[in-house]
């Protein structure tokens, strides 16, 4: 009698696709949705997701232009056009008709609940598997820099490797997810301006109970963890469960995304200092901490963070209190992104230009003479082609 073994599966061919400016359909909106559009992003692909909901992260990257997002259940004719296909709905019905449309249109199509079923596999990150480890985990809040995957820290990124959770900000570095290995879980603490955001103490909890359960813990913010970023509430609250914590600094936005523009926030002989302010609530609301008359009074740079809603109210409490309205000013919007661009305006008339120019978070702008100093020694761009405005 003989015995026949299964057919081994056919070999794999490796090769990449450059989706650069092509179309590509991701049918899903949870993390593993999230997870493949940002490596999708990250590649230049134009990237529509197509689900009748998505994680905050999702919605961040819809609602700044980055991707095209159809809040609705999958169709027939979704995947026109389309060049790669990932279906990572979590339902097999609607999983397996989008891999059946993909297979009769001749579209490659990852299927993130089976990759070893879809017709084009994910490439393996080169990183070895980490298993978690024993006994109580830990905790390492990381700064991610302002956007460029290529400014974040060495050891941010050495945190990022030994991850098995990284919880992350819609700020933060998001291409950098796409190479985490798969059994990483990936955690969405988006806080949308004046959207869906997940309660701080939501957080805290999430980060607390992972580590407790011996997981290496990644929090990925954007810029620096102890500037606006609310960091310090995170290790307090690790702390107070003795979960150990480290902090890995990154570059601050208020600092790095001028500098990225060609704007140095001091220079000799122009000025001597330079203050950051946080500009989510307005002059004269009740909860602000800001003495806006004494920042007016400053001769050197202001530099405002969270400041695009309350820019005119920011701006007239400066003038009332002593600055000059022809003082310029630069308002640099998703800096050190492939998608960044510079305004030049003034002081009274910030608040217009970012109204017609549409102006939405992330945006930082910069008050001062120095913002004259941009473009006086040309800026290679790091993170692909950059837009600039007089």
């Amino acid at each position: 009698m003989s015995t026949f073994l299964p057919r081994p599966p056919a070999p794999l061919l490796p090769v990449g696709l450059h989706l650069h400016d092509r179309r590509v359909v991701v049918v899903g909106g949870g993390p593993s949705a999230h997870l493949a559009a940002v490596g999708l992003l990250a590649a230049g692909a134009r990237v529509t997701v197509v689900g009748p909901e998505v994680v905050p992260a999702l919605e961040s990257l819809a609602g700044s232009g980055a991707l095209t997002w159809l809040p609705r259940p999958y169709a027939a004719g979704d995947l026109a056009a389309a060049w790669y296909a990932v279906t990572a709905t979590g339902d097999p019905l609607v999983d397996d008709a989008v891999a059946a449309d993909a297979e009769r249109d001749r579209i490659f199509c990852t299927r993130a609940d089976a990759p070893e079923a879809s017709s084009a596999t994910p490439a393996p990150t080169g990183r070895e598997d980490q298993a978690p480890v024993g006994g109580p985990g830990r905790v390492v809040l990381v700064g991610g820099g302002p956007g460029d995957p290529g400014l974040i820290t060495v050891r941010g990124r050495q945190a990022l490797a030994q991850a098995d959770v990284v919880v992350v900000d819609n700020l933060g570095p998001r291409s950098l997810l796409a190479g985490l290995q798969p059994h990483v879980e990936i955690v969405d603490a988006s806080k949308l301006p004046r959207g869906r955001a997940m309660p701080q103490e939501d957080i805290n909890a999430v980060l607390v109970s992972r580590a407790l359960a011996g997981r290496r813990v990644v929090r990925l913010k954007g810029g620096d963890p102890f500037v606006f970023g609310r960091g310090m509430e995170e290790v307090l609250a690790c702390a107070a469960a003795d979960v150990p914590v480290e902090v890995v600094p990154g570059v601050t936005s208020a600092v790095g995304v001028p500098g990225i523009a060609g704007i140095p926030v001091t220079h000799r002989g122009l000025t001597h200092e330079f203050v950051v302010v946080s500009g989510h609530l307005p002059p004269g609301h009740p909860q602000s901490l800001v003495d806006w008359s004494a920042i007016g009074r400053l001769r050197g740079t202001v530099v405002v963070l969270m400041g695009v809603e309350t820019a005119p109210a920011i701006a007239s409490a400066l003038i009332q209190h002593g600055r000059a309205p022809e003082t310029p000013v630069a308002v640099v919007v998703e800096g050190t992104t492939g998608r960044e661009r510079t305004l030049r305006t003034t002081l009274a008339g910030v608040g217009t230009t970012m109204a017609d120019e549409d102006v939405r978070p992330p945006a930082v702008w910069v008050v001062g003479d120095v913002v004259a100093l941009a473009g006086a020694v040309p800026v290679p761009a790091s993170a692909g082609s950059r837009g600039s405005r007089a």
